[in-house]
């Protein structure tokens, strides 16, 4: 008996998704709970799995628009208990069909062929097929010149005069993710007044810890000790003094999250997507680093869940690790606010009277400013820089 395999309910959000590859073939054996198929919607990629054992047999070919309960492949069922089932090798053999080889005819070399090949000259292409030997009537030997005209097709140019221009453009359609983000952006700028504002940070204490503290860190913790968690506290400690930064847009109100829940952006070969660390202020710096670490690794491969990226009371992107210096970052919607991280460079900077080379990086925050004025996103920034630069301040409680 068949089975249908349908496109599962994935979240209230998520009306469809599009099909991006199977991961079985046509008459493959399946067992419960194998991956069959990875669909792609707006938000992450979700495996499909099969609910019975039999042979699989996909109805939708990749890159098909499905739609939530649609069929997309089916499962011929196994019969019998499994004591009369044969091993999974010979079961899944014995579901595939049998495989045609098509006869193709052995050609056969006229006489005299394998004369012309050895006076042709090995600086020529050779035939992809015997030839019969070619002479000039008059029994004269076969020049150069015409040996290649000989075995090179005329109708053929050579590569150089070739039309660059004539080549057809490539094409493919956008992802859901992609199309998801191509709206979302656009609608942060139609419908917010953002506005970025820019400060910058000597990072050198940070730095001194980490090159003091991180091999003990990582021997007891089994995690790098990195300068995320250190801008991850210092943005909850600067929320706390800055709430206003933290509030969102609600028909007419303004609403103040009571849990300071931080979006960390995580660039994947899909897009940008924006998993959310719960509860950051309870967090130690180990379980901040060992959670974005776990973001990174289960983004790239899809495994990100769609409660991990909804919500949040502010985002924090890193540019910084692609080499951009400088840059204005756009809104998460509802969020207010977002924090734009660049490279960290050695500046010469003025201290106490004098010129020293010091860890720097330049921060960047857009704010919607119809909920937040300037005051608050310099005030924002300011505490920022003197949480990152004096560190202590966070780690004794001050």
């Amino acid at each position: 008996m068949a089975v249908e395999v349908k496109m599962p309910f994935l979240g209230e959000s998520i009306q469809g998704g599009v099909l991006g590859k199977w991961l079985k073939s046509k008459g493959d054996r399946v067992e419960p709970g194998d991956a069959l198929g990875e669909i792609e919607t707006e938000k992450i990629t979700s495996e499909i799995y099969a609910e019975v054992a039999g042979s699989f047999t996909p109805l939708v070919e990749p890159g098909t628009q499905v739609e939530i309960g649609q069929v997309v492949a089916q499962i011929e069922e196994s019969q019998g208990d499994g004591e009369n089932q044969p091993s999974s090798q010979a079961a899944a053999s014995a579901q595939r069909p049998p495989r045609t080889v098509e006869a193709r005819p052995v050609p056969v070399e006229a006489p005299g062929a394998a004369e012309a090949r050895r006076e042709m000259s090995p600086a020529l292409p050779v035939a992809p097929e015997p030839l019969p030997p070619f002479r000039p009537p008059d029994g004269g030997r076969v020049l150069r010149e015409e040996e290649w005209q000989r075995f090179a097709p005329a109708e053929k140019e050579p590569a150089a005069e070739q039309d660059a221009s004539a080549r057809p453009p490539h094409r493919k359609p956008m992802s859901p993710i992609r199309l998801k983000i191509a709206e979302r952006l656009l609608s942060a700028h139609r419908n917010t007044a953002h506005l970025t504002t820019f400060n910058e940070a000597d990072l050198t204490a940070v730095k001194d810890l980490r090159e003091r503290f991180g091999e003990r860190f990582e021997k007891r913790h089994g995690v790098r000790l990195g300068f995320m968690a250190f801008f991850v506290r210092a943005v909850v400690e600067a929320l706390r003094q800055v709430p206003q930064v933290g509030a969102q847009i609600d028909g007419s109100d303004l609403v103040y999250p009571g849990r300071y829940d931080i979006g960390i952006a995580v660039s994947t070969d899909r897009g940008l997507i924006v998993p959310v660390l719960r509860d950051a202020e309870e967090k130690s710096f180990a379980e901040i680093e060992r959670a974005i670490r776990d973001f990174a690794e289960r983004a790239k491969s899809g495994k990100l869940t769609l409660p991990e990226l909804d919500g949040g009371l502010f985002t924090i992107t890193n540019g910084g690790v692609f080499g951009s210096l400088l840059s204005t970052p756009i809104l998460n919607p509802p969020q207010s606010a977002i924090l734009g991280m660049h490279a960290i460079q050695d500046r010469p900077v003025a201290v106490r009277g004098s010129v020293e080379i010091r860890l720097m990086m330049y921060l960047a925050l857009t704010y919607d400013h119809r909920v937040i004025d300037g005051r608050e996103a310099v005030g924002f920034l300011g505490q920022l820089k003197s949480f990152l630069e004096h560190p202590g301040i966070v780690l004794l409680d001050l």
